[in-house]
C-alpha cells in the first residue's frame, strides 16, 4: 500500500481495536477540506499538530489525527493478519476503487472497502439485485431471473448475501456461469468466495454483523449497479424500502421494481421506478429508463 492509503487507513480504521477511535466521516471531510495536502502525504513523518492547526484544524482534531498517524506498527500488523486471510483494502486513494462509488455517492462513498475474492470482476459491467429475505414464490423466480440473465449478458451481478432475494438471484447467477459481487454486513474472515465471487465489505474487515452495517452498506449496492432490480419489498420499512428510496431521491441508478401489486411496489412507481413483469427481462438494455434514474444500462 501506498502512502495515501496508509494514511487512510489509519485515520479512519479501528484496526481490529475495539477501543480504538477512528475519526468520523464528517472529520475527516472537515480535514480534506483544511489540510488537502493530507491527501497526498498522510505518512509525512514531518506533519506536527501545529502544521493542522496553521491550516485551520481546530486543535483537539488535530491532536487525534497527529496520534492516530502514529500507530504504523499497529496497522502493519492489521495489514499482515488480512493479507494471510487473503484479503486486501481498497481505499478511496486505490486505483482499482469503484468509480461509480465516486461519481455517484461522492462525499458518502466509502474511505475503505476490504475485497476478498476475484478482484477482476470489479471490471465487468453491473446491475445490481435487492429484495426481502421472506420471498413470495413469484418473487423469488423473478430475482432468479434476473441472476440467470446477469450471468447471460456478461453482468456481474452486485447484491447483499442475505437469505431470501439475495442469494437466490446470486446461487442463479453463479449456476449460470456468471459472476457476483456480494457486499456484506459480516466479517470476512470465515467467508471463502469462489473463483467467481468478490466479497466486499465496508468498515474494518473483522467488524460482526450489525443491523445498521446491513443498512449503511445498501447504498453501495444501489451505487455499483448500471440498474437496480427490487424482487421484493414491505412499505415503508426494512432495508430494501430505505435503500431504494434513497436511490430514487439522489438518483444514483435506474430503479426497476418487479410489478406484484404490491402497496410498496405502487408507492415506488409513484417516486420515480420502473414496474417490470418477468417477461420484460429478455434484455436489460432494452429496459425503459426510470424518471429517476441517469440511463447507464
Amino acid at each position: 500500500m501506498n502512502a495515501r492509503e496508509c494514511g487512510y487507513l489509519l485515520l479512519s480504521s479501528k484496526l481490529g481495536d475495539p477501543d480504538r477511535r477512528p475519526l468520523s466521516t464528517p472529520q475527516l471531510r472537515l480535514l480534506a477540506q483544511r489540510a488537502p495536502y493530507l491527501s497526498d502525504g498522510c505518512m509525512d513523518a514531518d506533519l506536527t499538530v501545529e502544521h493542522l492547526i496553521e491550516a485551520g484544524v481546530d486543535k483537539g482534531l488535530a491532536l487525534r489525527t497527529i496520534n492516530l498517524l502514529g500507530n504504523e506498527l499497529q496497522l502493519n500488523a492489521y495489514l499482515r493478519r488480512a493479507k494471510r486471510l487473503g484479503l486486501c483494502a481498497i481505499t478511496r486513494a486505490s486505483e482499482v476503487y469503484p468509480p461509480l462509488l465516486r461519481t455517484r455517492l461522492g462525499q458518502e462513498a466509502p474511505g475503505c472497502l476490504w475485497a476478498k475474492g476475484n478482484l477482476d470482476i470489479l471490471s465487468m459491467p453491473t446491475v445490481s439485485l435487492v429484495g426481502s429475505r421472506d420471498l413470495r414464490d413469484k418473487n423469488r423466480k423473478f430475482a432468479q431471473q434476473v441472476g440467470i440473465l446477469a450471468a447471460q449478458q456478461g453482468y456481474a451481478l452486485v447484491s447483499g448475501n442475505a437469505r431470501g432475494a439475495d442469494s437466490a438471484a446470486q446461487a442463479a447467477c453463479l449456476e449460470a456461469g456468471g459472476y457476483v459481487i456480494s457486499v456484506i454486513a459480516d466479517s470476512l474472515e470465515e467467508h471463502c468466495p469462489g473463483g467467481r465471487v468478490l466479497l466486499l465489505s465496508e468498515d474494518d474487515f473483522d467488524e460482526p454483523f450489525t443491523v445498521q452495517r446491513a443498512l449503511h452498506r445498501n447504498r453501495v449496492i444501489h451505487a455499483l449497479g448500471a440498474a437496480v432490480f427490487v424482487a421484493q419489498c414491505s412499505l415503508s420499512k426494512g432495508g430494501t424500502w430505505d435503500g431504494s428510496v434513497r436511490n430514487l431521491r439522489r438518483h444514483w441508478s435506474d430503479l426497476y421494481c418487479f410489478k406484484d401489486g404490491s402497496p410498496a411496489s405502487v408507492e415506488l412507481e409513484q417516486m420515480g421506478a420502473c414496474l417490470i413483469g418477468a417477461e420484460e427481462l429478455h434484455d436489460f438494455k432494452s429496459l425503459p429508463h426510470s424518471a429517476a434514474g441517469l440511463g447507464m444500462i
